[in-house]
């Protein structure tokens, strides 16, 4: 295990590191989730195997701190995320981020472009979630941070399954809450979409075919952003497919 402060208070950010031939690999789990246990399978499959890899986790998830005075924006997440990265000595990356970790890939690549050098997104948050999808967000977000805290943690558990829950019990309250709010409610400003079509460096989105043609794939494309549907898998794609996954990273990510 790794570490690095990336807080005056001592707040440290910690992952899982493979060693390997540079460029580093850089995975980003998504909400309530944590990277070891979500990409150990794929990141050691022999299509991906033999790069430096860092299996890392946000702040307030997983093995990294937990503070409760952090606001857990995704600029937040992204900017931290920049700060571990900077002291493990990596630069131009290439970055692997899941769903919300995908929302901080996009933000680190915007706010810190010196540190990634290609994005592959796997079904990534890239527009505002909406109450009609009926997702865990709205549920949870509905209520004040204090009702949360109070009851809300123990439904999230039930509703997120034993699989999820099983990495959502490692998070911190606040952290779970309050980067769900800041996903959730990220229709002002440029979206994630928005950042993502402007970015130079090579950009590769992987989705769950079974769910259809992804919402604006067109536009993507138009914007020089492979656009792959893996098959055999849900919302979890390294972990429901890990050969598709693999094989679909190494396409992106070669050399």
């Amino acid at each position: 295990m790794r570490a690095a402060q990336v807080r005056p208070d001592g707040t440290m950010i910690r992952w899982v590191e493979l060693p390997g031939a540079e460029p580093a690999r850089v995975y980003v789990h998504g909400l309530g989730s944590s990277s070891p246990p979500y990409y150990a399978a794929a990141a050691t499959h022999p299509a991906l195997a033999g790069h430096r890899s860092l299996l890392i986790d946000l702040l307030g998830f997983g093995i990294s701190d937990r503070p409760t005075g952090f606001d857990y924006t995704l600029e937040g997440h992204a900017d931290l995320l920049a700060e571990a990265l900077t002291q493990a000595n990596v630069e131009s990356v290439d970055v692997i981020g899941h769903s919300m970790g995908g929302a901080v890939a996009i933000l680190l690549a915007s706010r810190h472009p010196h540190l990634v050098a290609r994005l592959v997104l796997v079904d990534a948050c890239l527009d505002p979630i909406t109450p009609d999808q009926g997702t865990i967000h709205w549920k949870m977000t509905g209520r004040s941070e204090q009702e949360f805290l109070a009851e809300g943690w123990e439904q999230a558990l039930e509703l997120a399954g034993p699989h999820w829950a099983a990495t959502m019990r490692l998070a911190g309250r606040q952290a779970l809450y309050r980067s769900m709010v800041d996903l959730t409610r990220r229709g002002t400003g440029p979206t994630m979409r928005q950042i993502l079509l402007g970015l130079p460096m090579p950009r590769t989105f992987l989705y769950p075919a079974a769910h259809g043609r992804f919402p604006g794939e067109a536009e993507l494309l138009a914007g020089g952003i492979r656009v792959v549907a893996i098959p055999d898998c849900g919302h979890n794609i390294m972990i429901d497919n890990v050969d598709g996954f693999a094989h679909a990273v190494r396409a992106a990510l070669p050399g």
